[in-house]
């Protein structure tokens, strides 16, 4: 008898997945507050009810390759401690595979014996390399100097086309959970609400003159079948455009 076990459903960083249909005992499961720190993060979509046990639609992605159990990142509404829950693995892959693709070093060559043409060849040829090696030297130099007068980008241009996207409804759920993550972390930290529960955090974010504007719109067109016809997205991001994106 094979008994094998499937491999885990695998996804790439950053790009979401989904574990359908997925039957676990009571009582009902949520997940867990986000942490920054946290190289996943789960949601769950939907639960109905299934016998004595409940059904569940989950969706994930990692920020960090790696093999990982989502049953860890669940856990009971009621407050109650998780016990024989089953293990939900998933692999993150990454885009890239690691180390670096380097050229095999030069083998050095004996030049033929010529006389007083050799070592002038030999000279100039030094002559030369260390020519190329200055130029190339004073180029890195100029386009250091250049990266560093380039004006750095603002949150404001970062999450401009994230905000014109949701607004149009093009924003996929990853991208979705990226910017509304990367705005209550942002907030979090600037208004020194690292103390704050979750739920405590986004009531006190909805209600603040500056971090709510922009939370209250992104929620009220996620969740809008059709968009508003006309929003000030420059006034949005107001807040944003002298803060330089980290």
């Amino acid at each position: 008898m094979n008994t094998q076990q499937p491999a885990p459903p695998e996804t790439n960083i950053g790009i979401s997945g989904q574990i359908l249909q997925l039957v676990l005992p009571a009582p009902e499961l949520e997940a867990v507050p986000f942490d920054a720190n946290s190289p996943v993060i789960v949601r769950v979509v939907a639960t109905w009810p299934h016998g004595t046990d409940f059904r569940y639609d989950l969706e994930y992605y990692g920020l960090e390759a790696g093999q990982y159990d989502l049953a860890k990142y669940l856990k009971h509404k009621d407050g109650t401690p998780v016990a024989n829950l089953p293990a939900i693995p998933v692999s993150v892959k990454a885009l890239l595979g690691d180390g670096q693709v380097q050229p095999n070093p030069l083998e050095p060559t004996a030049l033929p014996h010529l006389g007083g043409y050799q070592t002038t060849m030999v000279v100039l040829g030094v002559v030369w390399v260390l020519g190329l090696a200055a130029l190339l030297l004073a180029g890195r130099r100029r386009a250091q100097v250049a990266r560093e007068r380039v004006r750095p980008r603002t949150l404001a241009e970062e999450l401009r086309p994230l905000v014109e996207d949701a607004l149009a409804g093009k924003l996929s759920r990853g991208d979705r959970a990226r910017l509304e993550l990367r705005l209550v972390e942002y907030w979090r930290r600037k208004l020194a609400l690292v103390d704050h529960s979750p739920q405590a955090l986004l009531v006190e974010l909805r209600g603040h003159p500056e971090a709510g504007a922009l939370l209250r719109s992104l929620e009220d067109w996620l969740h809008r079948p059709d968009p508003p016809e006309r929003v000030d997205v420059a006034r949005l991001l107001a807040p944003y455009e002298n803060l330089e994106s980290t």
